[in-house]
C-alpha cells in the first residue's frame, strides 16, 4: 500500500503536533512539580514564621501579667498567651481567623512594660511574619494562575496535589507596627563570611551602646551607601573593618537574604542584609576606617570554626545570623566555584 505525498504531509503534520503537544505537556507538568514544591516550601517557611511570633507572644504574655489576680493586665496576659496556644494547635482551616485574632491582641500590648529586648524579638517576628506571608502568598499566585489554565485543566497536568490557598492575614503598616514602634532606620546591608584557610569565619564581637552588658558577634558588613551597589558596600566594609582590600570580582553570592528588626543606639533599625562569601588569606585583623560608634561598640575578633559558633551560643553570646555553625558549611562550599547562586532566606 502506497500513500500519496499529500498524505504523508499531513501524516507528518500530526505527528509534529502531536510530538510539540507532548512536549509542552511534559515541560508544564514539571514546571507545575516545581510550583507545587515553591507553594508548600513557603507554607512551611510561613508556619514557622507563625510559630516563632506565638512563642514570642507567650513571652510577652508572661512578661505583661500583672503582680495581682485582680491586675486587668493579667486578664489580658492570659488571654494573649491562650490565644497563641490555640495558634500553634489551629488547624489550617481555623489558622487565618486564629492568627488574625492574636494579631490584634498583639496590638494591644503596651510596649512601656516590656525589656527593650523582648520589643525588639516581638517586632522582629512580627516582620517576619509579614515577609512569609507574602512570600507564600505570591507562591499561590503563581501556582494557580497556571493550574487554572483550561488546557491544563482538560490534560489533568497538575496530578492529584492539592490547589494550594492563600493566607489572608491583617498586614500593618510597617514591620514593627504590631507592637507600637516606629522603625527609625530601613537600610540595605552587605555582609560577608570572610573565611581563612582552615575553614573558619570572622566575627567581630559587639554591643548596643545602650545595653552593654550584653554581647554578640556578627559577621563583617554594614549598610550600602546611596549611589553604592551591594558588592562595592561589601569591599568597602571588609577594608573598613578588617584592613584588606579585595577584588569585588572574588565575591561568591549573595548566597541568603536576611530581615532583622532590632534596637541599637536607642533607635530601632529594620535592615535587609544580603550575606556574601570569600575565602582570604590569614592576616592580621587591622580595621582601617572604624566610624567613632564603631570603635565603641566592637571590642573584639575571633576565626571561628562551627564548634566555636556553638560553644559561643552555649555560653550565651548570641551570634548573628542565626545556624551560623550550619551555614558555615555552605559559605564554604560556595567559596570554591563562580556559579550564580540562588538567594534564599534565613534567620
Amino acid at each position: 500500500m502506497t500513500f500519496s505525498a499529500t498524505t504523508v504531509l499531513v501524516l507528518g503534520l500530526i505527528a509534529l503536533l502531536v510530538l510539540a503537544l507532548g512536549v509542552w505537556a511534559y515541560s508544564t507538568a514539571n514546571r507545575l512539580d516545581r510550583l507545587h514544591v515553591r507553594s508548600d516550601q513557603s507554607w512551611q517557611a510561613l508556619d514557622a514564621a507563625l510559630a516563632r511570633r506565638a512563642v514570642v507572644a507567650r513571652a510577652v504574655a508572661m512578661s505583661e501579667a500583672g503582680p495581682v489576680s485582680a491586675d486587668p493586665r493579667r486578664e489580658r496576659a492570659a488571654h494573649l498567651a491562650s490565644l497563641a496556644d490555640r495558634a500553634e494547635r489551629a488547624d489550617r482551616g481555623d489558622r487565618e481567623t486564629i492568627e488574625n485574632q492574636l494579631s490584634a491582641a498583639l496590638s494591644l500590648v503596651d510596649i512601656d512594660h516590656l525589656r527593650p529586648q523582648l520589643v525588639a524579638e516581638l517586632a522582629d517576628a512580627e516582620a517576619r511574619v509579614l515577609i512569609a506571608r507574602r512570600f507564600h502568598n505570591d507562591a499561590v499566585r503563581d501556582t494557580l494562575a497556571l493550574r487554572t489554565r483550561r488546557p491544563v485543566r482538560i490534560l489533568h497536568l497538575g496530578g492529584t496535589a492539592p490547589l494550594p490557598h492563600y493566607f489572608e492575614i491583617t498586614e500593618r503598616a510597617t514591620p514593627a507596627a504590631a507592637t507600637g514602634l516606629v522603625v527609625h532606620t530601613t537600610r540595605t546591608s552587605a555582609r560577608v563570611m570572610l573565611l581563612d584557610e582552615q575553614n573558619r569565619v570572622l566575627l567581630l564581637r559587639g554591643h548596643d551602646p545602650m545595653i552593654p552588658e550584653v554581647a554578640f558577634w556578627f559577621t563583617v558588613g554594614g549598610g550600602v551607601e546611596p549611589g553604592e551597589n551591594l558588592r562595592d558596600a561589601a569591599v568597602r566594609e571588609i577594608y573598613e573593618e578588617t584592613g584588606q582590600r579585595v577584588d569585588p570580582a572574588s565575591l561568591r553570592g549573595p548566597l541568603w537574604r536576611r530581615v532583622a528588626v532590632f534596637p541599637f543606639n536607642g533607635e530601632l533599625i529594620r535592615s535587609e542584609e544580603l550575606f556574601f562569601t570569600l575565602r582570604s588569606p590569614g592576616f592580621q585583623w587591622r580595621p582601617a576606617d572604624l566610624t567613632a560608634l564603631e570603635r565603641r561598640t566592637i571590642t573584639d575578633h575571633r576565626w571561628c570554626t562551627a564548634d566555636d559558633i556553638r560553644a559561643l551560643d552555649a555560653a550565651g553570646e548570641a551570634v548573628y545570623p542565626y545556624h551560623l555553625d550550619e551555614l558555615l558549611i555552605e559559605a564554604v562550599t560556595a567559596a570554591e566555584d563562580d556559579t550564580q547562586h540562588v538567594v534564599r532566606s534565613i534567620r
